[in-house]
């Protein structure tokens, strides 16, 4: 119904103003009732804490994997699926997966090696 606390209760005074009361079935909450306005109230304080959670524990984690930086890809691993890019007997995901390389990895280094080559 709205994306902070805030957002709420200035939807819920809006309808107030208005004279309209919300009356959930499923949930049982009728805000005609002081009950029913004070679990709307905490249903969005609820709300917005869980999304404050979600948002810390991204925010963690983003910063975990950026401490633990990239896995390094083994060079010769490298230089073995771009010679079997080279010999043009297997797919792309052949390559990557006999190889470990991932795709994107693997035309990053053709990329790279094709403009080594043009600057030659």
């Amino acid at each position: 119904m709205a994306r902070s606390q805030k957002q709420l209760i200035e939807i819920a005074d809006r309808l107030r103003e208005e004279d309209v009361e919300l009356v959930s079935i499923l949930e049982q909450l009728d805000t005609r009732t002081a009950i029913g306005k004070a679990m709307f109230g905490m249903i969005g304080v609820m709300a917005e804490l869980e999304k404050n959670m979600i948002r810390e524990r991204t925010s963690a984690g983003l910063a975990a994997a950026r401490a633990r930086g990239r896995p390094k890809m083994n060079p010769e691993k490298i230089r073995y699926a771009l010679s079997l890019y080279d010999a043009r007997e297997m797919t792309i995901s052949e390559i990557t997966a006999k190889t470990g390389v991932s795709k994107s990895l693997l035309y990053k280094e053709l990329n790279k090696r094709n403009l080594q080559e043009a600057t030659e």
